[in-house]
């Protein structure tokens, strides 16, 4: 009786996953941001923040990333230096519902550090952080952000 039921759950767990990607690729919201938060920490062992860019914003953003990376070079908090060790930009060559997909690939985030892209500009440039806000907010159409724990490493 269990081996006529094995297909269907099979099959419905494959309808949930592609249900899932298609969800990440339309730029629907896992959980979206109303506003900026004041920190944005990460407390598993990784994440990933999908960033989807206005099609006609990808300079700007971009621009602000080349920013944050310069920011993360030269601050003086040690955590930063962490931070960017882990942290990876990846962009998307796939149509992400009208927009962009860029997504930062944290691994291994550093436990309670603030990864707030305009908080850690501010420590750098705090004569440039109104201008840069401005540049990556209006170049955003929707931001999710995802904690994600280690369930099975398949190299090991």
């Amino acid at each position: 009786m269990v081996g006529r039921f094995a297909p269907a759950i099979g099959s419905r767990s494959r309808l949930m996953a592609i249900g899932l990607m298609v969800t990440v690729l339309s730029g629907a919201p896992f959980r979206a941001e109303a506003q900026a938060p004041t920190t944005q920490t990460f407390s598993a062992g990784s994440g990933m923040v999908l960033n989807f860019v206005k099609s006609d914003k990808t300079a700007d953003f971009e621009a602000v990333m080349a920013k944050l990376k310069e920011a993360l070079g030269k601050s003086e908090k040690p955590e930063r230096k962490q931070q960017a060790a882990g942290w990876r930009l990846f962009k998307s060559p796939d149509p992400a519902g009208g927009n962009v997909l860029y997504v930062f690939f944290l691994d291994p985030a550093v436990k309670d550090a603030d990864y707030t892209v305009t908080n850690i500009l501010n420590e750098v440039f705090p004569q440039e952080v109104q201008t840069l806000y401005k540049q990556y907010i209006d170049s955003l159409a929707n931001r999710n952000i995802i904690n994600l724990s280690l369930v099975q490493e398949f190299g090991k």
